[in-house]
């Protein structure tokens, strides 16, 4: 049984600077740390749409501390699930060194669910719910081609039927992630069935038609203009 990995212990590992600020002062560093406890804990259950009168208010700051901490909601995003992120495309690299394709790819989704099944914000932000931020599609850009490799050597060894592509996993990625924000608050662990039901499908389908477009893939995550 393969280990499960906790979104706590990644938040409280975070300490990310894209760019090296000069230092804050011990009051504004522990400020910055508050908005970011606070706003974390509230997108895990909200989703991303929390306003930021609504953190600034459960941290006990005013507006004018938050917007100077986080001038813009990505600023907040970055900060928050870059590390995160990382450990998603960690689970990527690793799939990829599976000698068995097929158990490779299930490992990866069902590690990717789990560690969104702990944090709404991040399940939002992974699947497209808004407009990619450059962080999604750097993270994006580094997975497909390892995701798209497993699926090429799962089709060759007859695991998956021809023509399968990466626009189909990211398909049962996107409506199991569906079931699992519907059922969060009555059924947290319905998705692990929906998951099973989707990967069964997608390893069994007849698959009809011409292969999605190269641009799907980019569509279904948001990361273009529809």
């Amino acid at each position: 049984m393969e280990e499960n990995f906790n979104l706590e212990t990644v938040f409280r590992l975070t300490r990310v600077e894209h760019v090296a600020p000069p230092p804050l002062r011990r009051d504004a560093e522990r400020n910055r740390q508050l908005l970011l406890r606070t706003a974390y804990e509230l997108m895990a259950t909200e989703g991303l749409d929390v306003p930021y009168e609504d953190i600034a208010r459960a941290a006990g700051t005013g507006m004018g501390t938050m917007y100077r901490r986080f001038p813009h909601r990505q600023d907040l995003l970055d900060a928050l699930f870059s590390e995160h992120i990382d450990t998603v495309i960690g689970f990527a690299e690793r799939a990829s060194r599976y000698d068995d394709a097929w158990a490779g790819l299930s490992w990866f989704l069902e590690r990717q669910l789990e560690i969104e099944a702990q944090s709404r914000g991040l399940g939002e932000l992974l699947r497209g719910r808004h407009q990619a931020t450059a962080l999604v599609q750097r993270a994006h850009e580094r997975m497909t081609p390892l995701v798209a490799d497993l699926i090429a050597r799962a089709v060759r060894t007859g695991q998956l039927p021809p023509g399968a592509t990466p626009a189909d996993f990211a398909a049962v990625h996107v409506m199991v992630g569906s079931v699992m924000d519907t059922s969060r608050a009555f059924a947290p662990q319905l998705w692990r069935r929906a998951l099973t039901i989707a990967l069964a499908g997608l390893r069994h389908a007849e698959l009809s038609g011409d292969p999605p477009a190269e641009t799907v893939l980019g569509r279904l995550y948001n990361e273009e203009k529809k």
